[in-house]
């Protein structure tokens, strides 16, 4: 018979068990700090020893890092899921621009649509709550806030759709476009009447969150990616004029 003897489990591997489980459902995000020792075991109600040993254990599996002197971390790498070479080529090539648009578009479209159908009343406070950051950030003149909370706002509509999968890809996806691989986030929000229309859209985007209307939800997200494609390419169009023109100017000194 297939049957085995039921062994209690150690304390240490409960507490591996919920900190992968965190991990995992992106409550933890790379690079975050942990709890000071004492705090997370009182926290869990475990011994100091059964900390460290489930520490260690994390360790061994990339999971956690420590630093000297400074604390516990979730590892850094865990969301960089591109090799140097491959974000490289991300950066140096246009075409990488756009493709990475229509990704979007398709994986946040699927993204919207189950968190309208399986996200909590707490999923879609989240999100609220960053559109009404970004509204208060919209006021400022540096447009530097609302670009990051942009970012934000996206990422909470991804972990609210309660795919974990799904989420440390676009996860790394958005840690390239923070790090400015595709294109310089900023840029968008320079010009207020942009500004504004972006507001807009992610206000079309939580309305229909808010309504559980997935199709509208997926169409809001559409539209305001179609936009930034089509502003991208303005962009694109603008620099590669300018250069022209430079060169004109140039060659029209005297010599």
């Amino acid at each position: 018979m297939p049957f085995q003897k039921v062994q209690s489990e150690k304390l240490a591997q409960s507490v591996v068990k919920q900190i992968e489980l965190l991990i995992l459902r992106g409550i933890l995000r790379p690079g975050e700090r942990l709890p000071s020792e004492r705090e997370l075991s009182d926290r869990m109600g475990v011994s100091r020893p059964s900390l460290r040993e489930a520490v260690a254990d994390l360790h061994d599996h990339g999971l956690l890092i420590t630093k000297p002197g400074s604390g516990i971390y979730v590892a850094e790498d865990l969301g960089a899921q591109y090799s140097p070479a491959l974000t490289r080529l991300f950066a140096t090539h246009p075409d990488a621009v756009f493709d990475y648009i229509a990704f979007r578009r398709d994986m946040e479209g699927l993204a919207i649509e189950r968190a309208a159908k399986f996200s909590s009343d707490t999923d879609l406070a989240v999100v609220d709550t960053l559109f009404r950051k970004m509204e208060v950030a919209h006021t400022k003149r540096d447009p530097s806030e609302e670009a990051g909370l942009d970012a934000e706002f996206h990422m909470a509509i991804v972990e609210a759709c309660h795919n974990v999968v799904m989420l440390h890809m676009m996860r790394s996806m958005f840690d390239l476009l923070q790090q400015g691989v595709f294109f310089n986030r900023q840029i968008m929000f320079i010009q207020r009447m942009t500004r504004d229309m972006l507001l807009d859209q992610h206000r079309a985007i939580i309305c229909a969150l808010q309504a559980r209307d997935a199709p509208a939800a997926r169409a809001a997200i559409s539209a305001h990616l179609d936009f930034v494609e089509t502003a991208l390419l303005g962009q694109q169009k603008d620099e590669r004029n300018e250069a022209i023109a430079k060169q004109r100017f140039e060659h029209a000194q005297p010599r």
